[in-house]
C-alpha cells in the first residue's frame, strides 16, 4: 500500500446532537476515539479539520494535528478539500475521509479503502459496502444501497431498495420478500486529491439533490467509484443521544 492521508472533518454544529465531537465516551471525547482509530490505520498523517476553536483546542490536548477551516462548508468533503489546499497535497495523493462521528470505525477498513483506490488507477474515488441483513434494512431509506458492475465499479447509490427483485416483490417494494445480493453502502471514502478538488468545485447535480447523496455528483460527472466488501463490520456512527448511549455501552 502506498502513502495516504487521513482527514477527519469535525464541525461544531449538529442539529440532533449539539457538540457531539466532544461528547464524552468512556472518559475521552468522541473525536479522540476516531483519531486513535485513524492513527492505527497506517496513514502517512492524520489531520482534523474543524471550524471551531473549542474542538481544535481539545484535539491538541490528545496530540492531533489540527487545521481551522471555514465555517461556511456545506459538507465534510468541502472541508477536506480546503485542508488539501492548506496542506499543499499533490493531485495524485490519496486522502481518506473519516467521519468524526464514527468512534468504532475499524482501522482495517480505513487502510482497505486507501489500498483499493491505489490499486485502481482509473478510479477517482473508492468506498466500501456490506451485505444487507434484513428486509427492514433493505427498505430503510437511511440505509443507502449501492449496485456495482462486474468489476466493482458503482453504477448507482440510492435510498430506495435496489436491486428490487420483481418476483420477490409482487406487491411492490413495501411487500418485498427477497433482498438477495443487496449491498449497503459504508460511508467511508478515499479520494484522489485532484478528484476531490474537482467535485467540490461543481454544483450539486439533479440525482444528488433528489436522493440527498453527495456521491452521486461523482457518478453524474462520469467519475469511477470503486467499491469493495468491507474487511470488517463497520461500527455504528453517532447522530443522536440514543446512538451515543449505545456506543458508550459497546465501549464499556
Amino acid at each position: 500500500m502506498g502513502a495516504f492521508h487521513v482527514a477527519i472533518p469535525a464541525r461544531a454544529g449538529s442539529s440532533r446532537l449539539p457538540g457531539k465531537a466532544l461528547a464524552d465516551l468512556g472518559g475521552k471525547p468522541m473525536l479522540q476515539w476516531v483519531y486513535e482509530k485513524a492513527c492505527a490505520a497506517g496513514a502517512t498523517d492524520v489531520s482534523i479539520a474543524t471550524d471551531d476553536e473549542r474542538i481544535a483546542a481539545a484535539a491538541r490536548t490528545f496530540g492531533a494535528a489540527v487545521r481551522i477551516t471555514s465555517a461556511l462548508h456545506a459538507s465534510g468533503t468541502d472541508r477536506i478539500a480546503e485542508l488539501a489546499v492548506i496542506e499543499g497535497w499533490p493531485d495524485s495523493d490519496i486522502v481518506v475521509n473519516v467521519q468524526g462521528d464514527e468512534p468504532l470505525i475499524p482501522p482495517a477498513n480505513i487502510a482497505q479503502v486507501a489500498a483499493l483506490l491505489n490499486a485502481y488507477a482509473e478510479a477517482a474515488v473508492a468506498t466500501l459496502s456490506t451485505a444487507i441483513a434484513s428486509p427492514e434494512e433493505f427498505l430503510d431509506p437511511n440505509a443507502v444501497k449501492v449496485v456495482t458492475d462486474q468489476r466493482g465499479r458503482a453504477l448507482y447509490f440510492s435510498r430506495a431498495p435496489i436491486p428490487l427483485h420483481r418476483d420477490g416483490a409482487p406487491a411492490g417494494a413495501a411487500g418485498v420478500r427477497s433482498f438477495e445480493g443487496a449491498r449497503r453502502h459504508v460511508g467511508l471514502y478515499a479520494y484522489r486529491v485532484a478528484a476531490l478538488r474537482m467535485l467540490t468545485g461543481l454544483a450539486p447535480t439533479p440525482l444528488e439533490r433528489a436522493e440527498k447523496l453527495e456521491q452521486l455528483r461523482a457518478l453524474e460527472h462520469g467519475l469511477v467509484i470503486q467499491v469493495a466488501e468491507a474487511r470488517e463490520p463497520p461500527g455504528p456512527d453517532v447522530n443522536t443521544p440514543e446512538d451515543l448511549r449505545r456506543v458508550a455501552a459497546l465501549i464499556g
